[in-house]
């Protein structure tokens, strides 16, 4: 990507993505990857955390992206929305991005500061509503419509619940479906498997990994429990089966203790975050998401572009991604003795592995590149600032 001079840059159009915290995350990488790709050529971008940010801004590799950092104590911190005006009267963006109902009064404080365009991003639920039926987030939704010039889902089922069920006009909204790098996310082919993972478990292991935050609403627990049940099943046919859980939160130490309960610390590997996502997928042999509830997972998405196949719960976006017997198999949330089975099954066939890890990096490659993703969101900002401009030049 070529640079734009310091003149050039500063008259394209500035988008500031409001986040909640930009940390390791789908919702926050999606959003690295759109700066990485259009900064200095459509468009400028900041990032705008209204709690912190994490040492996850190093991932924004394009020249001169500001991640600003509000320090937003939890409930309802005016301060904290007074210093977000007084940021957005200094920077002038001509569109607000917020995302999930955690950010969206922002879009309220946005054109009160003269921000035109106000666009909303919902990326999946949250632990405090993770079905979508909470009344106050629901009104919340509906008084912050007025504001908003569009709505972005990243799946079929929140585009329909909401329209359907909070009552947003389908003409606000469109879905933009996570997109993956299909260079960076591979298969292995001949390259030799990733060190740590080699060094810890006996060769001819299947190794079952999953990349995600340790909360509630990812349930962890569930794919350990899975683990435990599955690996004393297949213990007993002589198959060695090893666990890979990478990623960071309150609950890694709770599931650390059920390995270390189960005596299976030793096949087992939970380092936090890393930032060699890639490498480490290509060394596992079948990749599970055991989460509550989901918009559309970018592990997922990149565990398919590295050729595995994929047990999802049957939840959400996954619904979309994940075809039954074709790139993976989906079962209920919550039920860890079904995804111990499947883990089973899985790991007992390596023809299946192979022919639906196949599928899934065609699938990923074909229909979820970043290319699309990143044209789609182009299209909606394109569209908001020109109609915002029309209707400018129409109260002239």
């Amino acid at each position: 990507m070529s640079e734009s001079p310091p003149h050039a840059l500063s008259a394209l159009p500035l988008i500031a993505h409001v986040v909640y915290r930009f940390d390791y995350g789908g919702l926050e990488n999606g959003i690295v990857n759109l700066i990485n790709a259009t900064q200095g050529q459509a468009f400028r971008h900041c990032v705008i955390a209204l709690t912190e940010a994490t040492d996850f801004r190093k991932r924004l590799r394009a020249p001169d992206v500001e991640v600003k950092e509000l320090g937003k104590k939890p409930g309802k911190d005016f301060a904290a929305y007074l210093r977000l005006y007084r940021l957005l009267r200094k920077l002038r963006p001509e569109i607000l991005h917020t995302r999930n109902v955690g950010t969206l009064d922002c879009a309220v404080v946005g054109r009160l500061a003269g921000v035109s365009v106000c666009i909303h991003g919902e990326h999946g639920w949250d632990v405090h509503d993770p079905d979508g039926t909470n009344p106050k987030f629901r009104r919340m939704r509906r008084m912050a419509n007025p504001f908003v010039r569009h709505f972005v889902t990243v799946s079929e089922s929140l585009n329909k619940w909401l329209i359907d069920t909070v009552g947003i006009p389908s003409g606000k909204v469109t879905r933009i479906c996570n997109g993956v790098d299909t260079d960076r996310f591979c298969t292995r082919g001949d390259k030799p498997r990733h060190e740590d993972i080699a060094k810890r478990f006996p060769g001819g292991s299947v190794v079952v990994g999953s990349v995600l935050r340790f909360q509630e609403i990812k349930d962890p627990l569930n794919l350990v429990e899975a683990f435990v049940d599955a690996h004393s099943r297949l213990a007993e046919s002589g198959k060695n089966l090893c666990l890979v859980m990478v990623g960071d939160g309150a609950l890694r130490q709770d599931a650390m203790d059920l390995l270390e309960a189960a005596n299976l610390s030793d096949v087992a590997w939970l380092p936090g975050s890393r930032e060699d996502i890639p490498d480490i997928m290509r060394a596992l042999d079948l990749f599970v998401l055991g989460s509550r509830r989901e918009g559309i997972s970018n592990t997922l998405l990149e565990a398919m572009a590295c050729g595995l196949p994929v047990i999802a719960t049957n939840t959400g976006g996954n619904v979309e991604l994940v075809r039954s017997e074709e790139t993976g198999t989906l079962v209920a949330p919550g039920e860890p003795a079904a995804l111990a089975e499947e883990i089973r099954r899985y790991a007992q066939n390596d023809g299946l592995r192979e022919s639906c890890g196949e599928s899934a990096r065609r699938v990923a490659v074909d229909e979820y590149s970043l290319d699309t993703m990143i044209d789609k969101y182009q299209r909606v900002y394109t569209e908001s600032i020109t109609r915002a401009l029309r209707k400018q030049a129409r109260a002239a």
